[in-house]
C-alpha cells in the first residue's frame, strides 16, 4: 500500500485529512503498530476533532482485526493518555494531530512509556509494514472496552502538589477549544481558585488554517489582553492536545517558557536538594544558573522528547523542560503534561505569596532572549550555510554541536539548528544586555543569510 511518507514526523504521524490520512490509511496504522508491537491490550484514546471518529473508528477495527483487544479512554489529553498507558501498563495509540490547524489529523503512538514512537524509534519500521502489507495475522477474538479514568487522573495530578497550601488565586485560561479545558475545569474545581476563560470547550469547529500553538503571537494576543482587563493573577494557555503549556503573568506579557522551567526547577531542587534537571540545548542560561544556584545538577540534551524522556529516566532527573512549551517530571511517568506545570505554578504563587511578575524579574534584569528566528537558506544547502558560521567562530568561542551548532562566549551565546523538512535554519540567541542580544541577532541573521 502506498502511502505519503510526508506523513511521518519526528514523533508522530500527522497529515491533512482526508487527502494525507484517512480511514483506509488508519485502518493500516492500527494493524502496523499491532505487527511492530505484537501487544495483546491496547489503550486507545482520542482529541476533539471532527476527523478523530472516523479514524478512531478505522484505526480500532485495524487494531480488532489483528486480534488485538482495545481499551477505551475517550476524548482525553495527551497527558490523560500518558497516564492511562503508565497506570495500565500497556502501549497505546492517541488519535490527535496536536497543535495543528483543524484540517489536519494524526497520531501518537506509545510502545511503553514513556517513550513515544518516533522516527528512529519504531515509525519508519511502521511505515514499511505498511507499504509491504506484512501484517500481522491471528485468529484470536479481540474486543473493545471503555475504560474512564478521568477521576483517577484528577486525584494523581492534584497529588503532585500540597493542595493545603494553595491560596485563593484568580487564573484566566485558553486552552484553545482543545481537550485541556473539560479536565481543567475538574482538576481546579477542589481548589480555591477563581476560574475565567475562552475556549474552554473542546470544539473540533476549529477555524481552517489556525493552528493551535500558544507559543505564537497570534494565539496568545487574546489572552494577554484578558488577563489584563479581568485583572487575572496569571494566564494559562495549553495546545489542543494538552502536552504544552504557556504563561501570561499579572502584566498581560507572554512569559519565556525558559524563565518558567527555571522557576519550577528552583522550586523543585528545594524540595530535593541535589537532583538533576534537564533542559534542551537551546536553553536559557538562566535555567542553567538557577539550577547550580540551587545545588542541582544541569544536563544539557537534544531537542525532542525522543531524547529528553530517556535521559531523565537514565539519569533519574527530578525535572525536565524545553522552551518549546514541554515539561517533564520523575512524578509523572518521566513524561510531559501542561496541567502538572500549571498546578506547580499555582504552589509556587500561593506559597510564596508574589505576583509572578516580581518572580520572573530576576531573570528578566539578567537574561536577554530572542524568538526562535527561523531563516530561509535561498540555495538550499543548509549544511554549508552551518558549517561556514562554524568556521568564523570556532577558534573565539565554546563550540557544542550536540544538536545543529551552539556557539558560546561569555555575555552571549546561540544555537542554530536546521529544520527537518525545509531548507531553514532555526536560530536562538541570548546575551547578557538587550542591545547586545538585538546587534548580535542581527550580525548572524545577515551571516546566514550572505
Amino acid at each position: 500500500m502506498q502511502i505519503d511518507s510526508n506523513i511521518f514526523k519526528a514523533y508522530d504521524i500527522r497529515g491533512i485529512y482526508p487527502s494525507q490520512i484517512n480511514e483506509k490509511i488508519a485502518e493500516s496504522i492500527g494493524r502496523a503498530f499491532i505487527t511492530f508491537t505484537e501487544a495483546v491490550t491496547v489503550i486507545v484514546g482520542r482529541d476533539m476533532r471532527q476527523s478523530s471518529p472516523p479514524l478512531f473508528n478505522a484505526v480500532t477495527h485495524g487494531i480488532i482485526t489483528s486480534g488485538t483487544n482495545i481499551s477505551d479512554i475517550g476524548l482525553v489529553s495527551t497527558d490523560q493518555f500518558y497516564y492511562a498507558c503508565a497506570t495500565q501498563n500497556l502501549p497505546g495509540i492517541m488519535i490527535t494531530a496536536s497543535h495543528n490547524p483543524a484540517e489536519y489529523g494524526g497520531f501518537k503512538m506509545l510502545k511503553e512509556m514513556p517513550y513515544v514512537i518516533g522516527n528512529n524509534t519504531g515509525l519508519q519500521q511502521i511505515h514499511q509494514i505498511i507499504e509491504t502489507e506484512n501484517f500481522h495475522n491471528t485468529n484470536r477474538t479481540a474486543t473493545i472496552q471503555t475504560c474512564d479514568l478521568t477521576d483517577d487522573f484528577v486525584k494523581f495530578a492534584l497529588s503532585v502538589i500540597d493542595t493545603d497550601a494553595i491560596t485563593p488565586i484568580q487564573i484566566a485560561v485558553d486552552p484553545r477549544s482543545g481537550m485541556v479545558g473539560p479536565i481543567l475545569q475538574k482538576v481546579f474545581n477542589p481548589l480555591p481558585i477563581n476560574l475565567s476563560g475562552f475556549n474552554l470547550k473542546a470544539n473540533g469547529q476549529l477555524p481552517i488554517g489556525q493552528g493551535l500553538d500558544p507559543k505564537q503571537a497570534q494565539n496568545h494576543a487574546d489572552l494577554q489582553k484578558y488577563v489584563v482587563d479581568k485583572n487575572a493573577d496569571v494566564g494559562f494557555a495549553f495546545d489542543g492536545d494538552g502536552d504544552r503549556f504557556f504563561v501570561v503573568d499579572d502584566r498581560g506579557q507572554f512569559v519565556p517558557s525558559d524563565f518558567i522551567i527555571a522557576l519550577i526547577a528552583e522550586y523543585l531542587l528545594q524540595k530535593h536538594p541535589g537532583s538533576k534537571v534537564i533542559y534542551d540545548i537551546r536553553g536559557s542560561w538562566a535555567i542553567r544558573d538557577t539550577i547550580e544556584i540551587n545545588n542541582g545538577t544541569p544536563i544539557i540534551e537534544r531537542v525532542g522528547h525522543s531524547f529528553i524522556k530517556p535521559t531523565m529516566m537514565n539519569q533519574d532527573a527530578i525535572f525536565g523542560g524545553e522552551g518549546s512549551g514541554h515539561y517533564y517530571f520523575r512524578d509523572f511517568f518521566y513524561a510531559d503534561s501542561g496541567i502538572i506545570p500549571a498546578l506547580i505554578l499555582i504552589e509556587i504563587l500561593s506559597k510564596k505569596r508574589a505576583k509572578l511578575s516580581t518572580l520572573l524579574l530576576p531573570f528578566e534584569e539578567k537574561y536577554f532572549l530572542s524568538e526562535e528566528v527561523n531563516i530561509q537558506i535561498k540555495n538550499g544547502d543548509v549544511d554549508k550555510k552551518i558549517d561556514s558560521i562554524r568556521q568564523r567562530y570556532y577558534k573565539s568561542a565554546i563550540v557544542n554541536e550536540l544538536d545543529g551548532l551552539s556557539v558560546e562566549f561569555d555575555d552571549w551565546h546561540f544555537n542554530l539548528r536546521k529544520s527537518n523538512t525545509e531548507p531553514l535554519i532555526r536560530l536562538n540567541l541570548e546575551a547578557r544586555s538587550y542591545q547586545m542580544m538585538t546587534e548580535k541577532l542581527v550580525e548572524i541573521i545577515k551571516l546566514i543569510g550572505s
